[in-house]
């Protein structure tokens, strides 16, 4: 008579291994999410180790930003909070930076006490933005900031063409100059050339003090003053050697940010920020290709 085997040990027997590329599917799975085994008599789950993205990410959070990702991707898109803390942050690693503390001044001080009651009305046109109507009407690009809260702006990446601004009357413009006497009409536009070369100027020293930052180790700074620099004139000459390639870098950031916007179809800010690459290099393919697809979507979604 033939011994009767247990069921387990005849299970054991008959059952077949597995095909070798289910078994390097397991091995691939099992880093991930854990792997069940085929047969399905038992589960096994593979627990990733506990020091995972999310204790990674406070750590991040914690690191100091740059002046300039303060500005670029909060400041300008609104996150007025959170750049109040990171600029307060940013402060006590450089304490005498002025443009940061100028920043924190504009977010903090109250808009009609620094600018003045007295305003007049701006229709938005295609190209403006709150760092060209600073420039403009303030003298200053850099105050984009209290202009955009004198406006009550949550957002000042964002301008609709044909939308109404008030713009502070304490500030010179081009518009006073065309509304001004006839008598006082050269006057004017000898105040607006010293306004227009002081611009110059300024963009100039601030792409100056970049590249000394940038001589020193302090790229992060480096990269703010520079965007400080092209934001008042977008035209800035290229000073060579190492800023080049902090141009390039400034502008490859510029690029990001606006693709992350694009598919968010943010398209507005998207396209206003392709139009400050493109003012600054008008050569710059991506951006003009990315450009055109995001005015094609624009034009697609009006339609429904």
């Amino acid at each position: 008579m033939t011994p009767t085997r247990p069921a387990s040990s005849v299970r054991a027997a008959t059952r077949k291994p597995w095909p070798a590329a289910a078994l390097l599917l397991c091995v691939v799975l099992s880093g991930v999410s854990g792997c069940a085994r085929l047969d399905r008599r038992a589960s096994v789950v593979v627990t990733p180790p506990a020091s995972s993205a999310s204790s990674v990410a406070p750590e991040r959070d914690r690191r100091p930003r740059s002046l300039a990702a303060i500005i670029d991707d909060e400041l300008q898109l609104g996150h007025y909070d959170e750049g109040r803390s990171h600029l307060q942050q940013y402060l006590q690693q450089h304490p005498a930076d002025r443009a940061a503390q100028d920043m924190l001044h504009q977010l903090t001080a109250d808009p009609r006490q620094v600018l003045g009651e007295g305003s007049r009305p701006h229709i938005v046109q295609a190209g403006d933005s709150y760092s060209s109507l600073a420039a403009r009407y303030l003298g200053d690009a850099n105050q984009f900031l209290i202009l955009a809260r004198y406006n009550h702006s949550t957002n000042p990446s964002l301008l609709r063409v044909g939308e109404t601004l008030h713009m502070p009357t304490a500030g010179r413009s081009v518009a006073t100059v065309a509304a001004a006497p006839a008598s006082a009409a050269i006057d004017n536009r000898r105040d607006v050339a010293r306004t227009t070369e002081s611009q110059a100027a300024k963009a100039r020293r601030l792409q100056g003090e970049s590249a000394d930052l940038l001589a020193k180790g302090h790229k992060d700074q480096a990269l703010a003053r520079l965007d400080q620099a092209l934001t008042i004139d977008p035209q800035l000459k290229p000073m060579g050697g190492g800023m080049n390639a902090l141009r390039t870098q400034l502008l490859g950031s510029y690029h990001e940010r606006a693709i992350v916007l694009y598919r968010d179809q943010q398209l507005e800010q998207a396209i206003a920020l392709w139009d400050r690459v493109l003012a600054i290099d008008p050569g710059y393919e991506p951006a003009i290709v990315y450009r055109t697809r995001a005015i094609e979507l624009q034009h697609r979604l009006k339609q429904y």
